[in-house]
């Protein structure tokens, strides 16, 4: 007797799910992704090639104004990549802020290099262009400087490219968090000499998990795809004359985060409208402030994040949400301060330190109703009660 293995699959009950998810996985309602998948599985062409791979590449370069795109396993390894490419080696020299994800300093040590940490600017929460000015005075012979566009935020990007052009140093964009942000009319990712974007589960699309390398050196991009595909000579025979890495996306991912371009106006508009939620209910507070938006800055609010004065405690806000099934999360603790960053020069002040001490990544998740929305309105207001005046 044939078994049948879909009624033995243990499916998982959303039905009575209550938790409210910092940022969480939404596929389309229009089924784009499953479209592309299934043409991946009827072809054949589930491996790290096919036209999802290609396709995505296209289309996003295309979208976001650059010449070529790598589809890689990971925005991690997108970094990497733009680094080994932009010709940083053992003991070179990097900037990287140090208010951001461990991703984006990581790769620095992959490729034996130094990293050196910027501060903060409180106009912008991202990388300080008087900090890199300072950096620069106490490190010329620096290799290249990586730029974080924290929380769909866009760096002051005219001011620090004005500076590296001086040095002569090329600039890659981590733009993992701020796929769609707009800096001047300018994509995020596409400003500089590279740039890079992650298509993890909690991004504002995703394709699973996957990353994408731009730029307009075409050349350099096609030394990536040989690079990520185990540097294999043209032979007939299996013969590298380079070190390989097993960095390529697979078609299947690919026809996911294919699918998921079709959305990606949408989400921001949704992410706008639940940051606007929040500074409509919340600013009314005493105690609480909100990320910057400048007026040359259209962010694509990948997450809405406040800080909080005088007597409000975080933790205790934190905790509350948590207490009704909310996640919500610190701002990033910055690298200086990590255990194994600890060694590494740090350049600025006090400004990443006050943020991620002040901080709070509130629920951004676009599937989020007007009813999720105030239940996290709520819970903060009666958290703060006693240490904020409405």
């Amino acid at each position: 007797m044939k078994k049948n293995y879909d009624t033995c699959i243990q499916r998982p009950d959303h039905s009575q799910q209550k938790r409210i998810y910092l940022a969480s996985p939404h596929m389309s309602e229009e089924g784009y992704e499953i479209a592309w998948v299934q043409e991946a599985f009827q072809t054949n062409w589930i491996s790290p090639l096919g036209e999802n791979v290609n396709e995505f590449e296209k289309q996003l370069a295309l979208m976001v104004g650059s010449k070529a795109a790598a589809a890689l396993s990971s925005g991690t390894a997108a970094i990497h990549m733009a680094l080994k490419a932009a010709g940083v080696g053992k003991g070179d020299i990097v900037f990287c802020p140090t208010l951001t994800f461990s991703a984006t300093a990581n790769p620095i040590i992959y490729q034996q290099a130094v990293p050196v940490f910027i501060d903060s600017d409180k106009a912008t929460w991202n990388m300080s262009p008087q900090a890199l000015e300072e950096a620069f005075r106490k490190y010329p012979n620096v290799k290249a400087v990586l730029v974080v566009h924290l929380y769909g935020l866009c760096a002051d990007m005219d001011a620090i490219l004005e500076i590296c052009q001086k040095y002569n140093v090329p600039v890659i964009e981590d733009a993992a968090e701020s796929l769609g942000s707009l800096y001047k009319g300018m994509y995020t990712g596409a400003i500089g000499d590279y740039g890079v974007y992650s298509f993890n589960g909690n991004k504002i699309i995703t394709a699973s998990g996957g990353g994408m390398l731009v730029s307009d050196h075409e050349e350099r991009i096609a030394k990536v795809k040989f690079w990520s595909a185990q540097s294999r000579d043209p032979a007939r025979h299996y013969q590298h004359s380079e070190l390989g890495y097993n960095y390529r996306l697979s078609n299947i991912m690919a026809g996911i985060g294919r699918g998921q371009l079709n959305v990606l106006e949408k989400r921001i508009e949704k992410k706008k409208y639940i940051f606007e939620f929040y500074k409509r209910e919340l600013s009314r507070l005493k105690c609480i402030e909100f990320m910057p938006v400048n007026e040359w800055n259209e962010p694509n609010y990948w997450l809405s994040v406040m800080t909080l004065k005088g007597n409000a405690c975080p933790l205790k806000v934190i905790e509350a949400l948590e207490g009704e099934e909310i996640e919500s999360r610190p701002v990033w603790k910055p690298l200086h301060l990590q255990p194994y960053f600890k060694a590494y020069d740090f350049i600025g002040s006090n400004v990443s330190e006050s943020l991620f001490e002040q901080g709070i990544c509130l629920p951004s998740d676009t599937k989020m109703s007007d009813t999720d929305l105030e239940k996290v309105v709520e819970t903060i207001k009666n958290a703060v009660n006693g240490h904020a005046a409405v």
